[in-house]
């Protein structure tokens, strides 16, 4: 090939000679100021570097699109390059003693593994970030090298990195691609920017262990994260969300307001929920189960626990059994901890004949299951091994389907609404390498989901693989007041369960017929949940959602019992009351109230006490103008519209 037809994605197709590298096409093609914002191109799904020639790309006919800094990928890119910088700069600072593993950009920045006798700590920080400054400076080159698997593993073997020797060993091919950043070597797929003076804002953020590959069998690694941005402003902005997100780091707040407590005695990832805590709880279940009886829901019960053959006879052995805790032994029988809810409800389905007159049945449980999670990835309430669904199964005749799934999600948003969230990603997640039922029912299954989402004007994007075994889903997550995502709602659809229990209807035809099953969790677990509520309000919940709606608190001693009094009328009107009347001064009081995030104070004085009246203060600092029980009860009701309905 002397000459290769090139296109862009909007553009003529042009002639270039075949040993023409990327990055002189595109000055050719571009404006000035599009080409000084490409860091790397697309030729179909895969990324290159801009130093790639023409030829190599083995087509006549090319269409390249270029990736801007600006964009995800672009993102990608910037933040995979200053991975590399980073342990770059870590073999000059430390030279011998560190032994580099893997280092990948991650969704807010990138990490490098390390294996080093003395642990890095926040201070070294600032000398790694100047020595990573003093590299970009040199504006030298990342230059992509193909060479021979054997030999590149005698470079590593050479080089004591054993890490990477490890890796090489396992890669299929004759030949691999490594970077030289100077005399920093890594084996790597690519792409990078052109050079290194592309890298000027970029922050470590921290340091942790990590096992090799994931595996507590294997040594113990130093993960240094960071991250880096196109411009400081952006920098800035992630650093203030990131000091934001401590301060509303569950796990603190949780400490701080009495929710929840994890105990080493007890066990990791199993969650003791305090009094504060199993009420906001119990606000959250009973509005769940009022809403799910509105909308046709009937409420089940199940055990925790069942004979092993069920679990074989679900498919949750063959394909989630690394996920279940062992089996237990119970009259020479084998018992299992529940993973999953599902099967009890089949069970409950079969327990008499069900007609198609039945249709839909929809049956809701507030079921706890249990589910095996390394200690290293265990997170407050956000991972653990003990939680609640808010699960529910609905049995529909095919006719019924697309109508069961358009009501889902109406449920589904509004309820995500009412927490305060309105904000949310849509993915469709599709059939995965393991799975179990025939391809046309997984076509049937990922077609209704599809629809659905179409005909109710919803956008959504396609998560290939990401299915689980019996079924195709759709996964909805929230975004937070920061801006973050977190996975809560799914939607399954699912013919493979009713097919494995042998579950049956009869028909108008008087024949039997196989239902469809959908599987449905709208905030995913309690537990979890919960976690982004607190994180998401700071611990400061709205008024319908706060365990403390109230705090009552006297001036001084003569107001006793006029507070008492109206602590009791205000309870028996379901307001949830405290009182504090602690002869202590007022304004530590108020403050001590503040921090515990109570939405309104409630001040008794002479003046109160005489009038009938209770003095209100907002946990913003605002005062409101004195008002009767009766009239502040009524407040409250109005506010808590959403518990009440």
């Amino acid at each position: 090939m002397s000459e290769i037809m090139v296109t862009l994605p909007e553009g003529e197709a042009k002639p270039f000679g075949a040993d023409t590298s990327v990055a002189d096409v595109l000055a050719a093609l571009l404006s000035n100021k599009q080409r000084k914002q490409t860091v790397a191109a697309g030729v179909g799904d895969t990324l290159v570097d801009l130093s790639v020639k023409l030829a190599s790309l083995g087509q006549e006919e090319i269409e390249l699109r270029p990736v801007v800094l600006s964009s995800d990928e672009g993102l990608d890119i910037l933040r995979h390059s200053t991975a590399h910088l980073m342990a770059k700069a870590v073999l000059d600072l430390y030279g011998p003693d560190v032994r580099v593993a893997i280092g990948p950009a991650i969704e807010d920045g990138f990490y490098y593994d390390f294996e080093r006798e003395t642990p890095f700590r926040p201070e070294d920080f600032e000398a790694i970030e100047a020595a990573m400054l003093d590299i970009v400076q040199k504006r030298m080159p990342f230059e992509r090298k193909v060479m021979a698997r054997e030999e590149a593993i005698a470079l590593f073997e050479e080089r004591g990195e054993k890490y990477k020797v490890e890796l090489l060993g396992e890669i299929e091919g004759d030949t691999v691609s490594l970077y030289q950043l100077g005399d920093f070597a890594d084996l790597c797929r690519g792409p990078h920017v052109p050079d290194i003076g592309w890298l000027q804002v970029f922050k470590l953020i921290k340091v942790a262990g990590a096992y090799w590959r994931g595996d507590e069998h294997n040594e113990m690694l130093q993960r240094l994260y960071g991250t880096a941005f196109s411009d400081k402003k952006k920098l800035k902005k992630y650093l203030n969300d990131l000091e934001e997100a401590k301060k509303r780091d569950h796990r603190k707040l949780g400490k701080e307001l009495g929710l929840f407590t994890i105990s080493d005695q007890v066990g990791p990832g199993l969650i003791l929920w305090q009094p504060k805590g199993a009420l906001l709880r119990r606000i959250i279940e009973d509005y769940w189960k009022k809403e799910h009886y509105r909308h046709d829901y009937e409420l089940l019960y199940t055990p925790h626990i069942a004979r092993l053959d069920l679990w074989k006879t679900s498919g949750h052995l063959d394909f989630y059994s690394e996920n279940m805790y062992s089996s237990m032994a119970i009259d020479e029988v084998q018992y299992q901890l529940k993973p999953m809810n599902c099967p009890f409800h089949i069970g409950i389905y079969k327990s008499q004949m069900r007609s198609y007159r039945e249709f839909p049945i929809r049956w809701c449980e507030l079921g706890t299951v249990y589910r095996y999670e390394r200690t290293g990835v265990l997170h407050g309430l956000l991972r653990v091994r003990g939680f609640t669904q808010d699960d529910a199964h609905i049995f529909c005749r095919p006719d019924q389907l697309e109508e069961e799934i358009f009501n889902i999600l109406d449920l589904n948003l509004n309820i995500l609404e009412t927490f305060g969230f309105d904000q949310y990603d849509i993915y469709l997640s599709t059939r995965p390498d393991k799975y179990v039922g025939s391809d046309e029912h997984w076509q049937k299954a990922t077609g209704a989901l599809e629809q659905a989402l179409e005909k109710r004007g919803l956008s959504f994007q396609l998560d290939p693989g990401e299915g689980v075994f019996y079924g195709p889903k759709i996964d909805i997550k929230i975004k937070d007041v920061l801006g973050r995502s977190w996975q809560c709602s799914t939607i399954q659809v699912d013919f493979n369960l009713p097919e494995r229990f042998g579950v049956h209807y009869i028909g108008e035809d008087g024949r039997e017929h196989q239902p469809i099953m959908i599987h449905r969790a709208l905030m995913g677990s309690l537990e979890r949940f919960i976690g982004v509520l607190i994180e998401n309000y700071a611990g400061a919940f709205p008024t319908w959602l706060a365990p403390v709606q109230a705090r009552i608190m006297n001036i001084t001693d003569a107001q006793n019992e006029y507070s008492e009094k109206v602590y009791r009328e205000l309870r028996k009107a379901g307001v949830r009351m405290e009182k504090d009347l602690r002869n202590e001064k007022l304004n530590y009081k108020i403050r001590e109230a503040q921090l515990a995030k109570i939405p309104y104070m409630l001040v008794v004085g002479d003046r109160e006490a005489e009038a009938g009246t209770v003095a209100v203060r907002e946990r913003s600092g605002k005062n409101l103008p004195p008002m009767s029980v009766a009239d502040f009860a009524a407040k409250v009701r109005e506010e808590c519209g959403p518990a009440l309905v």
